[in-house]
């Protein structure tokens, strides 16, 4: 399978996708300082309050995958209701711990409104992630021999029928089976006529610079035995 070409805005979607990356970083690494610090002054054990900010903005993380990976389907509303709740509980602990650390002399409400701003920015550049690496996805195309191969078959299905394509339908086929790169020889086997048939018709067609309309049949004397037979 060959992969298909992205649009030729690749560049700036792949930067936008580091910079998404970078900022959901950023925003996890300040939630999880601040949340680690939160367990801790709430009684967790200091060599395990890291693991609680991992469960809650992890939470966030893998509740937005899933989401853009369901959207559409009905099982889609119960990773929608882990990502609401996984929010609201991280973004109340941020808010909370900067009630808590912050300097007296700034008001509590200031300190709760910047603390939420990293798990919002979270959940936001993660879906933006995800739903960027999903639109730019790569789309296998099929080779060059699949397309032979499938005129191949085509060709043989009418000659197994024992039919015959008129002057019109042999040479469309013809044009075809040229462009992937067959003989000749190949061609006229598979349409029953004979080489120089082939050749006189392609001789025509660049002669005209384009391709022919129409073409007369081939000459009896032409014709292979096993047609005359």
């Amino acid at each position: 399978m060959i992969p298909a070409r992205l649009p030729n805005g690749r560049l700036a979607v792949s930067t936008a996708i580091i910079g998404t990356v970078l900022i959901a970083a950023a925003a996890f690494w300040l939630s999880f300082t601040a949340l680690t610090d939160l367990a801790r002054r709430s009684g967790v054990d200091e060599g395990q309050a890291w693991a609680w900010p991992l469960i809650v903005d992890g939470l966030i993380v893998v509740a937005t995958v899933a989401v853009v990976a369901l959207d559409g389907q009905r099982a889609a509303w119960y990773p929608w209701l882990l990502l609401m709740a996984g929010t609201a509980v991280s973004v109340t602990a941020n808010a909370l711990h900067a009630t808590v650390a912050a300097d007296a002399d700034v008001p509590a409400l200031l300190a709760a409104c910047v603390a939420a701003v990293p798990p919002l920015v979270l959940l936001a550049s993660t879906h933006l992630t995800v739903v960027l690496v999903r639109s730019h996805r790569i789309v296998p195309e099929p080779t060059v021999e699949a397309e032979a191969t499938e005129v191949q078959a085509s060709a043989q299905a009418v000659v197994s029928a024992g039919t015959v394509p008129g002057p019109v339908g042999r040479r469309e086929l013809a044009a075809r089976l040229r462009e992937e790169r067959w003989s000749n020889k190949s061609i006229a086997r598979h349409l029953h006529v004979a080489p120089s048939t082939v050749g006189r018709w392609f001789a025509k067609t660049e002669a005209l610079g384009a391709p022919a309309v129409q073409d007369t049949a081939p000459d009896p004397r032409e014709t292979p035995k096993e047609l005359t037979a």
